[in-house]
This record gives structure tokens, sequence and C-alpha cells, in this order.
């Protein structure tokens, strides 16, 4: 039986973020950082298909269930048996520590180059770029990252904080490492007024809204919103847009492995990939389909990111980038 977060020393328990799931064995504990819909639709088509493997949810950024975990390992009581979150980098993160499971069987056939871990610890399951989006309304129509430094939309722009989203953290890293981008280009948008926020859904809804009407932001999101009459934009700069994967895990620690391994199984199958494309994602499976919302014939440059030297850089990027922007 797992321990209840009550069953943690005080210190322990006051170190972890938010309320911990308490699960039983023969449950199925996923942490993730899909958006609350997306992961209820997750777990109900799973759970259609596995109707005897009852499925516990944390949802959060994905830097908060970090923060979880790494008081949940502190304590000697890891609550999670699967993770779906952001990004391959955090991934990494966890694999160094050798807190993931290799699945070496699991069916990586149709998965594009990259999307997934060589030693299959975990696995792609969509791909998620982010870009600029803005207003409809607004008078300015940027159309590379170059343009959000512009002294016309000065203190007008927003996006997700790093230190909460993995995509943005991605981001970060990516930009940094770049020679044409680097710590300058995120210094330039800090004196043109960039504010940091949240998550992606506090980005779409100011540009939405038009309180910042610029804004770095994911693409389902933008392209969704605007698909159901949200007044929102949405560019894939030339220079390349970064993409993350929305991984799946199996914990190394689970004590249902058996049901961990058939979540996965479900991510990376047809179904589970059909899925992403109904709830709006470019799915890893590139012969699923494309999602509506992309524009006939678009070009999306993916911007290069080197996954192991981005994971040595995070953390320290994500803390200046702190210092810069507030946490």
């Amino acid at each position: 039986m797992k321990l209840r977060a009550n069953g943690l020393g005080a210190a322990a328990a006051a170190a972890v973020l938010l309320s911990t799931v308490a699960a039983y064995a023969g449950d199925l504990t996923l942490y993730t950082s899909q958006p609350e819909a997306d992961a209820a639709k997750t777990v109900e088509a799973f759970q259609a298909v596995n109707p005897d493997v009852k499925v516990q949810v944390f949802r959060s950024g994905t830097s908060d269930i970090l923060s979880k975990m790494a008081a949940e390992f502190a304590a000697g009581a890891p609550q999670a048996d699967v993770l779906l979150i952001a990004d391959a980098v955090s991934m990494e993160g966890l694999k160094a520590q050798d807190r993931l499971l290799s699945y070496p069987e699991a069916d990586v056939t149709g998965l594009g180059e990259g999307t997934y871990d060589a030693d299959k610890t975990y696995f792609g399951s969509k791909l998620i770029t982010t870009g600029i989006a803005y207003n409809s309304e607004a008078p300015v129509q940027p159309a590379t990252w170059a343009d959000l430094t512009k002294p016309e939309i000065k203190d007008q722009i927003v996006m997700p904080s790093p230190l909460y989203s993995g995509a943005a953290a991605f981001l970060l890293s990516s930009f940094v490492a770049d020679t044409s981008m680097g710590w300058k280009y995120f210094e330039d948008l800090k004196a043109n007024g960039l504010v940091a926020v949240r998550g992606n859904g506090a980005v779409l809804k100011s540009v939405a809204s038009g309180e910042k009407p610029y804004g770095i932001l994911v693409d389902f999101m933008a392209l969704n919103a605007k698909a159901k009459g949200s007044p929102i934009e949405f560019v894939f700069p030339p220079e390349g847009v970064v993409a993350v994967t929305e991984p799946v895990a199996i914990m190394k620690s689970t004590d249902n492995e058996a049901d961990a391994k058939k979540f996965v199984d479900f991510i990376l199958s047809d179904a589970g990939q059909k899925l992403a494309l109904e709830q709006g994602y470019l799915p890893a499976k590139a012969s699923v389909g494309k999602p509506a919302w992309l524009p006939e014939g678009a070009e999306i440059k993916i911007f290069p990111a080197d996954i192991k030297a981005i994971t040595a850089a995070t953390e320290g990027d994500k803390s200046k980038f702190g210092e810069m922007f507030g946490g």
C-alpha cells in the first residue's frame, strides 16, 4: 500500500507542493501537466479499454510536479506510477536520477525520429510547438521573434514563466543556447516590458482579452481557441519554433508495473494518438492525421535543440530568468 500524505513526517509533508495523491496498490497514479479537460479525457479513454484499472490523477504545471516529486523522493514516499508531462528535458533529469523504468517492449512503430528515448524510458505522445500569438485587433502583426522587441508593442507582451511551464523552460534554454538569440534576446524582451505569468492558459486569456495583446504561447491553445471564435492569431516564426513532445514514462518505484505499461501502450497506440488528434494536438504518429487548425501547406521549422545540453543548463537558466523577470 502506498503511503498517504499524512503518513509523511511533518517537515517532508510541508515540503510537498499542493496535496499529495493518496492511492493504494492496484490503482494507477498519474502525474500530468495536461490541461484539466485533456487529462480527464485521456483517463476516460484509457479506462474505457482498461475498465479494471482505476486511475488517480494529480495535475499541475511540469515544474510544480517535479518539485512535488523531489519532496516525495526525499521523504522516501514516491506516489506516481506514470508521468505525462511537457518535455523530454524534464524526463532526462529524472532518467539521470535513475527514476524511470525502461520499457524496451513498447511499440514505437510510426513515431517520429527523436520523439522517444533511445533507452525507451520515455516516449513522446505529441508535438507541441511554441510560437507567437496576438490579438486579432492588435495594431501590429508580429511575424518573427525579433518583432516582439519592437518599441511599438512595449509593455504589451506576455509569456508563460519557465519556472512553471515545461514548454517555456524548453524554449528559454533552447534560445539561450543559440548564438543568434542568447540572453540578449530576453534582455531585449525585458527592456520591452515583457511580463511572465504562471502558465500558457494565463497567456491565452491575456492575449484573447486584449489585456496584453502579444504573447509567446503553445500552438494548440491559440489555434483551438481561434477555431472556437476567439480573437487570436498565431504565427510560426520563420527562424523556427521550439517543440516539446509531452512524453509518457513509467516510474521505477511503481508497484503497479503491469497497469503502468498498459497506460504507455494506450498513449502510443493508434487509439491514443487519435485521441491526441481529437483533442487538437499534432500527434507523434503522423499516420493518424493532422489537426484541423494546422493551415494547409504550413511550414513549421523546428528550432534546433540539444536535449542533453539543455537538461544540464535548464536549472541555471530558470534561476537567471527568475532573477530577471521575477518568480
